[in-house]
């Protein structure tokens, strides 16, 4: 079945249930889609038993569509992709049934699985006060990424081309154009401290306009020499500019809470006139008396302690810096590293970090493509790669690692070395460094000053060397090597048999999974199992947690909640489920504890599963254990069940294949 089958018969499923916005949430086990209904008398049940695939419906505390193992995680996975939500999460009260036109975008698998791994990472950290302060800076800075870029690329143009004009590679006349090119990149950089003023009122909730003015008090406007305004700590002249960014934040920071001040402590009626004026008033002296000193001396021995790192650590200092920025990425810590670009940029013309982290993207172009060269075989990877690995050139690194990297484990790791080798690289040179912020990887190119460009690229190739190397000799889990399908499903092994006996019917011996009660499996008290709308098969009553192979055969899923296992037959090609217990997907695999993995090959009587029974009936539920082969349609015969006490691993029927 095609994923477009999937996706319609999603789109079926909703028509017949009263469209999205009747559902309350929708979570699918291993043989049906589980809905919780808003308004039952808007299920035609009737319609949905007609539905082509559709095997039961079964109307009990939640609605229960049976399609049986397989097709319905799909169509479970394609109806919530089509309301937006995630499996067991509510779904939005307003959504309407126009929302399954979703279906026909062309969305991007690799950027959903990302989406996914990172959303789920970001609910796993605790919101501390450092998190929270580092979430403001990115809420100050991300608006001004675009200005970053734009204007770094104009100012690296203007720089070329002056180059060229000083090599005498361009005529004089090209003078004027290299100076308007100027007036156009600075018209970011000169003022950075009112735009960095203004995005910083209003994330903290003060007055856009006053939180400028205090970016623009830190340029000490309207001083002009031999006036000068004293340093209270030093004595010395006051500098334009002094403290930069830092001291901004700082002063605005501040000033959020004395405007808020005012606001609740003087009346309405005068509050529009006095509340900015004090404000501006306290806040401009404490900022050109109290801040700027402070916040320079900070600033100064930031820049100079960066570079005295960087100077003396050299290629280890480089190595450190690029091995430990995406763990950085993953804890937020990031975030602090834009105002300290920022003030290098403004100090130095230049920030020498930025081209030394940007070699962590490199590293994960470099695990990426190991991965796809070594898992060729796993189809669903090396899609998602494919999907990745351009952007991740360009410096766009999220896709990467939370699509491809993060989720195996050891391709992170060895992404982060890489990174570490071409950090090493850029700190053995020593002074390559970015103009401008805002992109890494091969996009950064135009931006790296002082005509050092080459060095860069030669740093940015060994962190795609070395995170190749890492990831293809240690970091390529055994699980990414497993042949998939696009879709994540096994490929199925090519069995090596005669022709002549693909035409050969065969007998398969089926033995009891679990001491117990053999019973048949009419006697389920559960309608989807006891009418067969999955298969044919037999039930025993457990005495004993131990659930055993019943024939020779290859694991093909495991369910999450481990209450289930799917395989085929070694002979007969036969699709066999294993249920434990009914209704036990509630218990997301508490009492369950599961001893093979996909792929496995087993014998009969291989121990695949322990059950807490105490615990299944704990809790309401029965523990009974289904054998049930699924494709009848391949099934001549099945011999009769003989009631009573039967034990683990003994013969109970034999099923006779076309």
């Amino acid at each position: 079945m095609s994923s477009d089958k999937y996706t319609e018969m999603g789109k079926e499923i909703y028509a017949h249930i009263g469209g999205i916005e009747n559902v309350a949430t929708l979570y699918h086990c291993m043989t049906r889609i589980r809905i919780a209904i808003r308004d039952m008398n808007k299920v035609d049940l009737a319609g949905l038993k007609k539905i082509d695939g559709v095997l039961g419906v079964v109307k009990s505390e939640t609605l229960e569509i049976v399609l049986g193992p397989g097709v319905n995680t799909k169509v479970a996975q394609s109806m919530v992709d089509a309301a937006g939500v995630k499996e067991n999460d509510p779904f939005p009260q307003n959504a309407t049934s126009s929302k399954v036109s979703s279906y026909e975008q062309d969305k991007s698998d690799v950027m959903a699985k990302a989406n996914e791994v990172h959303a789920a990472h970001k609910a796993s950290l605790k919101k501390t006060w450092w998190r929270v302060a580092l979430q403001h800076i990115s809420a100050i800075f991300i608006p001004l990424i675009p200005a970053f870029i734009g204007a770094g690329l104009i100012s690296g143009l203007s720089g070329i081309m002056k180059n060229m004009l000083t090599a005498k590679m361009l005529p004089v006349c090209w003078t004027l154009a290299i100076t308007v090119l100027g007036v156009l990149s600075s018209g970011l950089f000169t003022y950075l401290n009112i735009f960095v003023g203004i995005n910083a009122a209003k994330e903290f909730g003060a007055t856009p306009g006053l939180g400028g003015i205090i970016g623009g008090i830190v340029m000490l406007p309207g001083i002009i020499p031999p006036v000068t305004i004293p340093n209270i700590f030093d004595k010395q002249p006051l500098a334009a500019g002094q403290g930069g960014i830092i001291g901004v934040l700082l002063s605005v920071w501040l000033l959020s809470y004395v405007e808020k001040y005012f606001h609740r402590h003087i009346a309405d009626s005068v509050d529009i006139i006095f509340t900015p004026f004090l404000t501006l008033l306290i806040m401009g002296l404490f900022t050109i008396f109290i801040t700027m000193p402070i916040a320079g001396w900070i600033s100064n021995s930031l820049v100079g302690s960066i570079n005295w790192v960087l100077k003396v650590g050299g290629p280890i200092a480089g190595f450190i810096l690029g091995l430990v920025f995406l763990p950085m990425v993953m804890l937020g810590l990031h975030q602090i590293l834009t105002p300290i670009h920022l003030q290098m940029i403004q100090k130095m013309g230049y920030t020498p970090l930025l081209p030394i982290l940007a070699m962590a993207g490199g590293g994960q172009v470099g695990a990426a493509i190991a991965l796809w060269v070594k898992c060729r075989k796993n189809k669903q990877l090396t899609k998602l790669i494919k999907g990745a690995l351009p952007v991740g050139i360009l410096g766009v690194g999220e896709p990467l690692i939370y699509g491809v990297s993060l989720p195996l484990g050891r391709p992170f790791i060895t992404a982060c070395i890489g990174g570490g080798i071409g950090g090493a690289v850029l700190g053995a040179f020593g002074n390559v460094g970015a103009i401008a912020i805002g992109t890494s990887g091969v996009a950064l190119i135009p931006l790296i000053a002082h005509n050092m460009w080459l060095k860069y690229v030669i740093g940015l190739l060994a962190a795609y060397l070395g995170g190749f190397i890492a990831t293809y000799f240690f970091g390529v889990p055994k699980t990414a090597m497993v042949a998939k399908n696009e879709d994540g499903s096994l490929v199925e092994p090519v069995k090596e048999t005669p022709v002549v006996s693909q035409s050969q019917s065969a007998t398969v011996n089926f033995v009891s999974p679990v001491s117990g009660e053999l019973e048949e499996l009419t006697t389920v008290n559960d309608d989807v199992f006891s009418q067969k709308m999955v298969g044919d098969g037999y039930a025993v009553i457990p005495e004993d947690g131990k659930i055993v192979a019943p024939v020779d055969g290859t694991i093909v899923t495991v369910m999450a909640t481990k209450h289930a296992i799917t395989m085929t037959t070694t002979a007969g090609d036969l699709e066999i489920l294993l249920h434990f217990g009914i209704d036990t997907v509630d218990l997301k695999g508490a009492p369950f504890e599961i001893k093979v993995k996909e792929g496995q090959t087993v014998k009969r009587g291989t121990v695949l599963a322990q059950m807490d029974i105490a615990a299944v009936k704990a809790a309401g539920k029965d523990p009974v254990v289904m054998t049930i082969v699924t494709n009848m349609d391949h099934v001549e015969q099945i011999s009769a069940i003989t009631p009573g006490k039967v034990s683990a691993d003994q013969n109970v029927i034999t099923v006779k294949t076309k």
